[in-house]
């Protein structure tokens, strides 16, 4: 029986333990502040300096969660956030919670897993646990963290082997940003070690400040639950996508068609369709198990039609819209385009893989000109693959008036969508967000459903 196991468990029940938690993002920092409310102490690393310094001065940088938290943790003795990777020695259990992009050909991007882990490496020791809850492809925790871990425990001068003298487990983040209601905390909670004893360990930190923690058999299953959680969305996504092109010709409203088949209590859950796939999960960790699959000579037919449909989105509604403009005697080039909403969902500032920055650049390359409207994202973010250097303006009857086209595209519960209708000429609507307003007087606007 190992007796850093036993210790570590005592530790983390007794939450007498320090939690180290690399990436200090979306999934990061509402990890710090579960095991912070929980009682642990908690050192918070970035290599961002500019996130560290508005840690410590209490400012906000994700708005979604709200001023509270940074005033909170940065008034917290037991909260340290920095960016030297030597602070997280006196850590006993490190968390990494970093991207997994997609390379330029769709392709796994571990780099910051990679990283991340040779940090952890540089700073290992006898009973330490380290937890990755980064989305990848099964294997990822077993095949790529753990022979960097391995190598530096080698290289240590008393015994530290995975399993006896240090843990790794794999716990998938299921964060939903912008998402009322529900806490961290709240979000049951998968865990699967490289032994049992890993995942013995892991179950006791993380059952420390979540309410519901689920062992698996292994680090495997559990990143391969994580893949299915998503896999599944983005292929009934892609499902009601592809019929939204399919009926929209017949004069059939999908919408309704949605509304209608959910009266079904049991048997049928609603998805619904959109301009295209954002966020860090649903439009990227399908083609993670994808590139997996080809390594063992399978093919993934689902997965990679259902990718097609999803990033086909953007150009659907870019055709949908250079129609409506033809309709009314003008082309796209030199057409006045204003987007409304340029995050990938309702009502946070988060534009990670947003489908707004695709649409835009091909209204763009058609020789648009193009503006947007975003209360939550004032100045367009530069992303690994665009370079948009567009401001938020602001809604006004004259601006309205002067565009030739609006393109809803992520629908904001702060937009004035009576206004849109009473001066714009034109909206083309991918979200059903007009369909909310009193049909008490006719809009000015032709709404065109795309």
């Amino acid at each position: 029986m190992s007796s850093h196991r036993d210790l570590l468990i005592s530790r983390f029940q007794s939450r007498q333990a320090r939690i180290g938690v690399v990436g200090l993002g979306y999934v990061g920092l509402p990890l710090v502040r579960a095991m912070h409310d929980a009682g642990f102490a908690v050192t918070g690393f970035d290599i961002d300096q500019a996130k560290i310094d508005m840690l410590r001065r209490g400012q906000g940088y994700l708005k979604h969660l709200g001023d509270r938290l940074f005033a909170d943790l940065a008034a917290s003795p037991r909260f340290e956030p920095t960016s030297d990777p030597q602070q997280l020695a006196s850590c006993d259990a490190i968390v990494l919670c970093v991207p997994t992009p997609l390379g330029p050909h769709r392709d796994p991007d571990l780099s910051y897993v990679i990283k991340s882990t040779e940090l952890v490496a540089g700073v290992l020791k006898p009973g330490m646990l380290i937890s990755l809850e980064s989305t990848s492809y099964p294997g990822t925790t077993r095949q790529v963290c753990l022979p960097i871990l391995e190598k530096a425990a080698a290289a240590l001068t008393s015994p530290c082997r995975s399993g006896e003298e240090f843990f790794l487990v794999f716990s998938p983040e299921r964060e939903d940003p912008g998402r009322q209601g529900i806490e961290t905390r709240q979000i049951p909670r998968l865990i699967g070690g490289i032994t049992q004893a890993c995942t013995a360990v892991g179950r006791a930190m993380y059952a420390a400040a979540i309410d519901h923690v689920m062992p698996v058999e292994s680090a495997e299953i559990a990143e391969s639950a994580k893949l299915l959680e998503n896999i599944y969305r983005a292929v009934n996504i892609a499902l009601v996508n592809e019929l939204k092109t399919i009926l929209t010709p017949m004069g059939i409203d999908i919408w309704q068609v949605i509304k209608a088949a959910s009266t079904k209590p049991f048997g049928f859950q609603p998805f619904y369709p959109g301009p295209g796939l954002g966020g860090h999960c649903i439009p990227i960790d399908p083609y993670y198990l994808a590139w997996k699959a080809r390594e063992i000579g399978r093919p993934t037919r689902f997965i990679e039609l259902a990718g097609e449909i999803n990033h086909a989105m953007p150009a659907y509604v870019v055709a949908r819209t250079a129609e409506a403009i033809n309709a009314d005697g003008k082309p796209l080039k030199g057409s006045r385009i204003l987007l409304i909403g340029i995050a990938y969902k309702p009502d946070i500032d988060d534009i990670r893989e947003t489908p707004a920055a695709e649409i835009i650049e091909q209204l763009m390359d058609a020789g648009a000109e193009v503006t947007y409207h975003d209360p939550l994202v004032p100045t367009f973010p530069r992303m690994r693959k665009y370079s948009i250097t567009l401001v938020s303006q602001p809604l006004s009857p004259q601006m309205l008036a002067a565009t030739d086209a609006v393109i809803i595209v992520t629908n904001h519960s702060t937009i004035d969508y009576k206004l849109l209708a009473d001066h714009a000429p034109l909206i083309i609507d991918t979200r059903d967000a007009m369909s909310r307003i009193p049909n008490a007087t006719p809009p000015r606007a032709r709404i065109v459903k795309a």
